[in-house]
């Protein structure tokens, strides 16, 4: 679908779509016995279908599977690569604290199990570069194997450092599970990323240009040196920040994913509710198209001046 510029700002160069928190289970349970985590993902692609977006890349940051299970894997493997085929999109899969590196390697990135010289990688992290035609994407695993909290090691420091001392033509974006951002929920900042200067000096004065995150379960916005960061709410359960005080409680609502624009000079992340809601009003395309053959002053006289 032809973009439709009504007004000052160009087309997006780059559309992704971030996902985060899907925790499915390998024989399709329901989380807590309550969460279609299936049929939540299957809604927000088809809603994605309806808009006609065909994005670029389909970003997946962490807790893919809630236990780990191949089974999980492969069942959501399945649903994200058609998708993905139909808009020509790729895929990035991010580990996150629940998942689990050996059958996220196998299942998801079609890796086997050994390495080099025959070493095993099983347990290494799982960090990878993804080159969008010049905008390139970063997954860091900030996951601990058998913890929740997140960890880089200084191994993993070092090579984003020498993956960064080379900029890209269109900058760099940082996918990672544990947002190194405050949350308002105090249990939540016991299983934040720790050490997180240390992270902040590789990435002061690279091309880094948006940082995406998940685990909260929840949408959040805010800035890690100097770099925006913006975290999906997760489309399983998510976390309600109206619960009392000093309780964590996850609720079967709120489900959203997060379309981010990528623009010549600026990046915009945008929330899109997953779920059915009644229309109050609306402007057909054709209306849209009617003002696109109008001149900006025009614009302004058809749609913008009240009536």
């Amino acid at each position: 679908m032809a973009a439709v510029q009504l007004g000052q700002y160009a087309p997006a160069e780059k559309i992704l779509v971030h996902v985060s928190d899907t925790h499915f289970l390998g024989d399709g349970a329901a989380p807590y016995g309550a969460v279609d985590t299936d049929q939540t993902v299957h809604r927000a692609f088809e809603q994605l279908r309806r808009s006609g977006i065909r994005p670029d890349a389909l970003i997946l940051t962490g807790d893919v599977a809630d236990r780990g299970e191949a089974g999980a894997y492969r069942r959501i493997r399945g649903i994200v690569e058609a998708a993905a085929g139909e808009w020509g999109a790729a895929i990035v899969w991010v580990m996150g604290n629940h998942d689990q590196r050996q059958p996220f390697r196998t299942e998801l990135l079609g890796e086997t199990s050994l390495g080099g010289a025959g070493q095993s990688v099983d347990q290494e992290p799982v960090d990878q570069v993804l080159d969008l035609d010049g905008l390139r994407v970063i997954a860091l695993d900030t996951s601990v194997p058998g913890y929740h909290h997140g960890e880089i090691t200084d191994a993993q420091l070092d090579w984003l450092s020498t993956v960064l001392s080379t900029p890209s033509p269109f900058g760099s974006i940082l996918a990672l599970h544990h947002p190194p951002i405050p949350t308002p929920l105090p249990l939540m900042s016991v299983l934040e990323l720790q050490d997180q200067p240390r992270l902040a000096a590789v990435l002061a004065g690279s091309d880094v240009r948006a940082i995406l995150g998940g685990h909260l379960h929840y949408s959040t916005q805010g800035l890690f040196a100097g770099i925006p960061v913006s975290v999906a709410a997760a489309t399983c359960y998510t976390m309600d920040l109206g619960a009392p005080a000093r309780e964590l409680t996850g609720v079967n609502g709120g489900q959203t994913l997060n379309l981010v624009h990528v623009y010549t000079d600026q990046i915009t992340h945008s929330q899109l509710p997953i779920g059915e809601f009644a229309a109050v009003t609306q402007f057909s395309a054709a209306y849209v198209d009617q003002l696109a053959e109008l001149t900006p002053e025009g614009r302004r006289e058809a749609f913008s001046r009240q009536q």
